[in-house]
C-alpha cells in the first residue's frame, strides 16, 4: 500500500497525517528574475561599465594591472537616499586617484548572522518584520542602478544563491563570506558567477578553508539552482579563474601582519594558485573596533609600497558619518547616513585614508 506524503488522507480507514513542511508557514512565489530584469532594466552605458570594471578587476588579479584594488563602503545598505550620495561622493573621489587605486563600491544587501538579527536589505526591505523578500530584490536592483549611474562600479557579498539571478549583472565583485566559504552551496555557486570572487577566512581565522575555496571555485560544477524563469534547473557551470582570498582575522586575532600575509601566500602557491590577497580592515582584523580600521589599512598600504605585491587590494567599512546605531523599526528615527550594523568610519576619514594611501603607491 502506498501512503500520501502530504496533506492528511485515510487509507483503510486510517487518518495518516502529513510528514511534509511541517514548520512551513507559508511559500509565496516570487516573480521570475527575467520579469524583474525587465521591470527595472540596466542600460548599454551601465553594463558596458560593469565590462570594463570587470576586465580591470581581472587584470590586477593577473598582475597586468598594478593599481591597487579598494573596496569601500557601507557594511551594509538600509537606506537608498543614504546610498545615493555616498556613492556620488566615492565616483568623484575615485576619479582622482584612478592612477593607482581602483575603487570599487561595497552594496551589501545581505548580512549573514552568527544567530539572529536584521538579515539585510533583501530579506527585510522595510526594517519592519514583513520579509517583503520580492520587494527587497527590486529595491537592491534599483539602488545597484543608481549606484553605478555615477560611474562608480559595485561590490556585494553573495548569499542566498537565488539571488544572483536577479542582480549578477549589475556587480562587478563579490565576496563569500567568512561564514559560508566553506559551503559547498557557495563554492559552486562562485564558479558560475560572471565576475571576480573573493573568498574569507573563516571566523576561527583558519586561510586553508578559503584555500579550498578558491581551488574548488575553479573547477566546473554542476548543481540545482533556478533560470531566468523562475523554474528549477540543473545549472552547469564552467568554473571561475578570478578569485582570491581575504584576510578578515578570527577567534585567535588579527591575520594582517607580514608573517600571516606570507603564509597566506604559501598556502595559496602550494595549492597551484595565484597568491592574490585582500586584506579586510574590518572585522577581527580591527578587533570590531571601527576606528582601528586605520591601522590596519596603514599596515596594508605599508606592505604593499614595500614591495608585496601579493597583496592586491583592501577593504574597509565606511559610511557617510561614522559608528553605528541600533536596528530598530522605526525608520523615521535612524540617524541619516550611520550604519545599522558593523560601524563604519565616516567620510572624512575615508577620503584622507584613500587619498594618504595615493601618496604612499606613487611609484
Amino acid at each position: 500500500m502506498q501512503h500520501s506524503s502530504s496533506g492528511s488522507s485515510k487509507n483503510w480507514g486510517i487518518y495518516m497525517p502529513s510528514t511534509q513542511d511541517l514548520n512551513v508557514r507559508t511559500a509565496t512565489p516570487l516573480p521570475p528574475p527575467r520579469e524583474i530584469l525587465k521591470e527595472l532594466p540596466s542600460t548599454d552605458r551601465i553594463q558596458q561599465s560593469v565590462i570594463e570594471s570587470r576586465t580591470a578587476l581581472r587584470n590586477i588579479l593577473h598582475r597586468e594591472d598594478n593599481r591597487f584594488l579598494v573596496v569601500v563602503g557601507p557594511c551594509s545598505i538600509h537606506d537608498e537616499v543614504a546610498a545615493a550620495e555616498y556613492a556620488a561622493k566615492l565616483a568623484g573621489l575615485a576619479q582622482k586617484i584612478s592612477d593607482r587605486l581602483f575603487v570599487v563600491m561595497r552594496v551589501y544587501f545581505e548580512k549573514p548572522r552568527t544567530t539572529i538579527g536584521w538579515k539585510g536589505l533583501i530579506n527585510d526591505p522595510h526594517l519592519d518584520g514583513s520579509f517583503a523578500i520580492d520587494d527587497g530584490l527590486r529595491k537592491a536592483r534599483r539602488i545597484l542602478l543608481s549606484v553605478l549611474s555615477t560611474g562608480i562600479p559595485a561590490a556585494t557579498e553573495m548569499l542566498d544563491p537565488i539571488v544572483p539571478q536577479y542582480i549578477a549583472d549589475l556587480v562587478s565583485w563579490t565576496a563569500i563570506g567568512a561564514r559560508t566559504t566553506e559551503s559547498q552551496t557557495h563554492r559552486e555557486m562562485a564558479s558560475g558567477l560572471s565576475m571576480p570572487v573573493g573568498f574569507k577566512n573563516s571566523t576561527s581565522g583558519d586561510m586553508q578553508i578559503a584555500v579550498d575555496a578558491m581551488k574548488s571555485s575553479l573547477h566546473a560544477h554542476s548543481f540545482l539552482g533556478i533560470d531566468e524563469d523562475g523554474r528549477t534547473a540543473i545549472v552547469r557551470t564552467k568554473g571561475n579563474k578570478h578569485g582570491h582570498i581575504i584576510l578578515r582575522g578570527g577567534h585567535r586575532g588579527p591575520n594582517y601582519h607580514t608573517e600571516h600575509l606570507a603564509e597566506a601566500a604559501h598556502r595559496m602557491q602550494e595549492a597551484g594558485l595565484i597568491p592574490n590577497i585582500m586584506v579586510d580592515c574590518s572585522h577581527a582584523n580591527s578587533e570590531k573596533k571601527f576606528r582601528f580600521q586605520e591601522v590596519v589599512w596603514q599596515s596594508t598600504i605599508r606592505q604593499r609600497s614595500e614591495g608585496n605585491c601579493n597583496i592586491i587590494g583592501a577593504m574597509l567599512e565606511s559610511n557617510l558619518n561614522e559608528g553605528s546605531q541600533p536596528f530598530q523599526p522605526e525608520v523615521s528615527k535612524l540617524v541619516y547616513g550611520v550604519s545599522i550594523t558593523d560601524a563604519c568610519v565616516g567620510w572624512e576619514k575615508t577620503e584622507e585614508m584613500l587619498r594618504n594611501a595615493h601618496s604612499l603607491l606613487a611609484s
